[in-house]
């Protein structure tokens, strides 16, 4: 099984957040010659909101932080992770209405203990 990083996304508008994502992460497999890297589930629709989750191959971010050498490492984000949604979140928020990424595991393991 290869490594994943796990993203909850909470969307306003499921269909153009989805394939916002979906365009960019396509755009960013053809940069670094990767294939079916990235997978997408359904929604579920609670509070106004559509939450789904979206699985990207590591493998991928990290083809995209060598490419991007230096300017990768400025994004903002403690680590790779974090600078993958920076970088993912700067590209998709121009193209889609209010929403919000989220490391899915970093939720899990909240000190608060309400997911």
């Amino acid at each position: 099984m290869e490594n994943r990083l796990n993203i909850n996304v909470s969307a306003v508008d499921y269909d153009k957040t989805s394939k916002a994502l979906t365009h960019q992460l396509s755009l960013l497999e053809e940069m670094v010659h990767g294939e079916d890297d990235f997978v997408m589930t359904d929604s579920e629709f609670a509070f106004g909101w559509h939450f789904f989750v979206l699985s990207i191959n590591k493998s991928l971010i990290e083809k995209l932080a060598e490419m991007m050498g230096m300017d990768f490492e400025k994004l903002k984000g403690k680590n790779t992770d974090k600078k993958f949604l920076a970088w993912l979140t700067k590209n998709v928020e121009t193209k889609s209405p209010r929403f919000k990424l989220a490391i899915k595991e970093e939720m899990e393991s909240s000190k608060f203990g309400i997911f």
